[in-house]
């Protein structure tokens, strides 16, 4: 059986963790000397009225070898092939670690990792695709090939709202230079090819939730796509931003998420951004 299994860097929409069968591991988020386990021991409101109780920004650490080992062996049964599906690898370790899971449980399952070279929805609409790949009787070598495909032309365009969270971040060391001189901006992130760099700076908001739609427009034309929007405790403007986006692109299908702790602890609430995903 084919075990999809992705980290929780990835936005996974409620309704497609049964329906498509995905497994989250999820990623340990550091308060201080006490650790959380995302989504198990933490969820998204908690981990915002920790950070607005303590005024102070939490690390996160990607799921290690031995945690790896251990959600392997509670999800699947020996002889299974387990797709590992992870946030890109420039920003976490956390394919490596599942690498080194692999490399332990060989004999045990076939583990494929993946590193996906994105993040957020984009995992999600990866570990969705090679769900429908596989109901629709492709092999895994098949899936495996689509996905290294695909990961490349799809496309994080991100407005953040606040500079704080990603000054203090560690994990977002491309952003850091660009933003330890700014003030009053709201710059424009992209993920592409597994990093993510400033874009762009613009002065406010809406000209930043415009100028997102700009770059992915002049990036994506009138090709069909996947659309999504994701937010950071700001459901409102993510609203805002799907209901313009939807007039701007050739859609199938589009969907609204909210981000991950993960990778909210780095961008910080009222990050909202397009995630595109091509159909080929």
């Amino acid at each position: 059986m084919l075990r999809i299994v992705t980290d929780g860097a990835a936005d996974i929409l409620p309704e497609w963790e049964k329906e498509f069968g995905i497994d989250t591991i999820p990623v340990n988020i550091l308060f201080g000397e006490k650790s959380y386990l995302q989504g198990v021991e933490l969820d998204n409101e908690g981990f915002y009225k920790l950070v607005d109780e303590s005024k102070r920004v939490p690390k996160t650490s990607q799921p290690s070898p031995h945690q790896f080992v251990e959600f392997y062996r509670k999800v699947a049964q020996k002889g299974d092939t387990i797709l590992s599906i992870h946030i890109t690898a420039k920003l976490s370790g956390t394919y490596t670690s599942a690498v080194s899971a692999a490399e332990e449980l060989k004999g045990e399952f076939n583990v494929i990792p993946m590193d996906s070279a994105v993040g957020s929805l984009g995992i999600g609409l990866m570990c969705r695709e090679a769900r429908k790949l596989e109901r629709a009787g492709k092999s895994v070598e098949e899936i495996v090939a689509y996905l290294e495909t695909i990961k490349r032309k799809i496309r994080v365009i991100l407005t953040l709202d606040t500079l704080e969270y990603a000054k203090m971040s560690g994990r977002v060391k491309t952003l850091q230079a660009a933003l330890a001189s700014l003030l009053n901006v709201k710059p424009i992130a992209v993920l592409r090819d597994g990093d993510l760099n400033m874009a762009e700076r613009v002065r406010t908001r809406k000209a930043a939730l415009d100028r997102v739609i700009e770059m992915a427009k002049e990036e994506f034309g009138n090709q069909p796509v996947y659309l999504a929007v994701v937010h950071a405790r700001d459901q409102k403007s993510g609203q805002a931003l799907l209901d313009d986006a939807k007039s701007h692109f050739n859609h199938k299908e589009t969907m609204l998420g909210e981000l991950s702790i993960s990778i909210a602890a780095n961008l910080g609430p009222g990050t909202v951004g397009l995630i595109l995903y091509p159909i080929e």
